[in-house]
């Protein structure tokens, strides 16, 4: 017996191995209208409101005269607990207000949405 493979015959005539053809995936366009507007950024609107209360409360304490057995650091300390968020609060304010009127201000154009489907997968 023998363990090496039959040659072809030169007369026989070998296709070559076909690839299947590509199959393109299917695209989906969808045509609407869309809001575009500039909104304010709310985080950034609530630290700087902290940090204007935190500065006008150390100003507004420094411009009283304060307690000597109680000290300015306390005094301080201690308003700063209404002054930081009171700021937060006003902050906040200032983002509505802004947000409402980038809400006035906003414009609609048109957009296109394309969805795209997978390609199937080949058996192997």
């Amino acid at each position: 017996m023998s363990t090496t493979p039959p040659e072809p015959d030169s007369t026989e005539h070998v296709e070559p191995a076909t690839a299947p053809e590509p199959v393109e995936p299917a695209a989906r366009v969808v045509a609407s209208r869309v809001s575009i507007r500039r909104a304010p950024k709310v985080p950034v609107f609530l630290v700087l409101g902290g940090a204007i209360g935190a500065i006008v409360t150390i100003i507004v304490t420094a411009a009283f005269p304060t307690d000597p057995a109680t000290g300015f650091i306390a005094t301080v300390g201690y308003f700063l607990l209404y002054g930081i968020p009171a700021g937060v609060v006003l902050g906040a304010l200032v983002a509505i207000i802004l947000d409402r009127i980038s809400v006035r201000r906003a414009k609609s154009v048109p957009a296109e949405q394309t969805t795209v489907d997978p390609l199937p997968r080949r058996e192997q």
